[in-house]
């Protein structure tokens, strides 16, 4: 969780033969069961009780590039075989429908759990997870490349300064102090962190020292000392 999954897909799309196409991004954990089929492959006008129009899914508004499948794992078992279906066939039918409408749809599923696990529970159908793995990219966890957390951070400062109008940095001691902590929220942790420092100290450069700890994530202690901005 929170290690650029999505991010990571938008590079894959922007950087693909598809660019020049949609990129549709659905959590398949935020939408409600009885509403997750009709948003991904849309329904006829009067399918149901408040299809007032007709919708077309995200999988026909994605035609000529890429669907994201968020959080794959979460979709229920009904719908993994119906999507399975749509992978096989390349074509969709919306609920209420007579006919199916080819489709033409690079898909990336991501989740933060482990599938052979969730294959293995019963919870996952194999056949599907087969279909989707044919070319899997495993996210790596901020802790484990703590090398990076420079560039990230001075990345994600400046796009928050350019919203604040301010220049705020971090000192080579607050960037080591920052490579210290496990990150169990990954990036997504970094960045909530980042914006209160943005937010509380526009235009400074902090050091460990300026850091109240209550401003901190658990685990992770202000050091004295400081040098240059980073």
């Amino acid at each position: 969780t929170g290690t650029g999954k999505e991010v990571l897909s938008q590079l894959i799309h922007h950087l693909s033969g598809r660019r020049d196409g949609p990129f549709v991004a659905i959590n398949c954990a935020a939408i409600p069961e009885q509403m997750l089929e009709s948003t991904l492959f849309g329904h006829e006008k009067g399918s149901f009780t408040g299809a007032v129009q007709q919708n077309v899914g995200l999988f026909r508004a994605a035609t000529g590039g890429t669907i994201l499948l968020d959080e794959i794992s979460e979709m229920p078992l009904n719908l993994q075989s119906k999507l399975l279906r749509v992978i096989q066939e390349k074509k969709v039918m919306a609920v209420g429908g007579s006919s199916e409408t080819d489709i033409d749809a690079r898909i990336i599923a991501t989740t933060n759990r482990d599938m052979h696990v969730e294959v293995k529970s019963g919870r996952f159908r194999e056949d599907l997870f087969y279909r989707l793995n044919v070319f899997p990219v495993k996210t790596v966890a901020l802790k484990d490349r703590v090398n990076d957390i420079p560039p990230i951070a001075a990345s994600m400062l400046r796009k928050l300064d350019a919203q604040n109008d301010s220049l705020t940095m971090l000192s080579r001691n607050a960037c080591e102090m920052l490579s210290e902590y496990d990150w169990p929220g990954n990036v997504r942790e970094l960045s909530n962190l980042l914006q209160r420092f943005s937010t509380l100290y526009p235009g400074v450069c902090l050091e460990p020292e300026l850091i109240p700890p209550s401003l901190l994530p658990q685990g992770l202690l202000p050091r004295d000392g400081g040098e240059g901005p980073l």
